[in-house]
């Protein structure tokens, strides 16, 4: 009988694969991939010993870990209980993982401005403030991960941060030597200047120190391996528009509007900046377009035929068509989910706003990581 049950027991490459389901919270790549198992043992009774190398001291993410490796061993026939120590990384192991997060490369630089990276990035940018370019935002991001994309947010807005509130983010980044990892709320990761500063705390920055941040928030924080990279720029024309040109010319922008003639005019103006920083306008979102009123008709606070003038506009400007995405009406519940981080694509996806506001995502969605016009690396082979 005892032999039976000795032959009863998982191999050690059964437990192994089983920890190969288990991903880190924060990476979303698998434990063992990572180098995080330090040893997994079990005796004859079928009680497992892991060993786990946390990549920080105080990770807070150790709870999870413990409780999900756990989940994953006791699945294995033949285990009976698991036991999970913890360890911390040495200053070698974690430069080896940053290596292997940064796909061999050890210097830092910014995955998206590299030519065969099939993220798409698309600016959020407004004339002004106040339209609803954040609401926006959020909204696309929490709509295209509900979609199955692997979507990232990085709040360019430094002087008027406001995404981990809207995306109800409650985590604070956790830093493994220079590299950031950033939280991750309704599966978009996402990246503040607000979560680096004590309360509420303005940023008082220029010029040279805003484009330092957005260059860290780009090559510093690890993203993986992401569909769609969604930056919400401040109002205007500043200094992080032009430095988006800079540090990443291939992102697109897409413009916020509201119906009002006045705003449509300055809108024309965050988009035509195109031409200077030879990027492409992906479409127009007119947000506030109207409010339904209970007998179903409609009322144009804000006037009306706004992101249609953008639109054409940039059209003329550009000399490339610029299509008019969608028409957001006016509704409570998009400033409610923006107040309890929320988005209303998730907590109320048949209201009238989060209809247009997921039919934008689909759009920006089935344009995502083509291979059109990319080098595939390969030539003839002589005969």
């Amino acid at each position: 009988m005892e032999s039976m049950s000795v032959a009863a027991l998982p191999t050690q490459d059964a437990l192994l694969a089983a920890l190969a389901t288990v991903n880190d919270p924060e990476i979303r790549r698998p434990v063992t991939e990572l180098g995080m198992v330090k040893s997994v043992a079990i005796d004859d009774a079928g009680h497992v010993a892991l060993e786990l190398f946390l990549t920080v001291a105080g990770c807070p993410m150790k709870d999870t870990l413990r409780k999900d490796t756990s989940a994953a061993l006791l699945a294995v026939p033949g285990v009976v209980s698991v036991d999970v120590a913890l360890d911390v990384m040495s200053d070698e192991q974690r430069a080896a993982l940053k290596t292997t997060l940064r796909g061999g490369v050890a210097e830092r630089e910014i995955p998206f401005a590299k030519s065969g990276s099939l993220t798409r990035v698309y600016a959020v940018a407004s004339g002004k403030g106040g339209v609803g370019k954040s609401s926006v935002t959020v909204n696309l991001a929490a709509a295209l991960a509900a979609e199955g994309l692997k979507v990232g947010v990085v709040d360019a807005d430094v002087h008027g941060f406001s995404i981990p509130r809207m995306l109800g983010v409650t985590g604070l980044p956790t830093q493994v030597d220079d590299m950031i990892l950033p939280p991750i709320s309704h599966e978009v990761k996402v990246i503040s200047i607000g979560m680096f500063v004590p309360g509420n705390q303005p940023v008082v920055w220029r010029g040279p120190m805003l484009h330092r941040a957005l260059q860290q928030f780009l090559a510093d924080v690890f993203w993986g391996d992401l569909d769609i990279l969604l930056l919400d720029l401040p109002p205007g024309t500043g200094d992080i528009a032009i430095s988006i040109g800079q540090l990443l010319p291939t992102a697109e922008i897409l413009v916020v509007t509201t119906p009002q003639q006045a705003a449509a005019e300055v809108a024309e103006r965050a988009g035509s900046i195109a031409l200077q920083t030879h990027q492409r306008v992906v479409g127009v979102v007119e947000n506030m377009s109207w409010l339904e009123l209970p007998d179903g008709s409609r009322q144009e606070i804000f006037g009306s035929g706004g992101g249609k003038t953008v639109a054409d506009s940039l059209t003329r400007l550009i000399g490339a068509p610029v299509p008019l995405l969608g028409q957001v009406p006016l509704d409570t519940g998009l400033r409610e989910g923006g107040d309890s981080g929320t988005p209303i694509v998730l907590s109320d996806p048949d209201s009238p706003a989060a209809v247009v506001l997921r039919g934008v995502a689909k759009t920006l969605a089935q344009r995502s990581r083509g291979l059109s016009g990319r080098s595939l690396g390969v030539s003839p082979v002589k005969r």
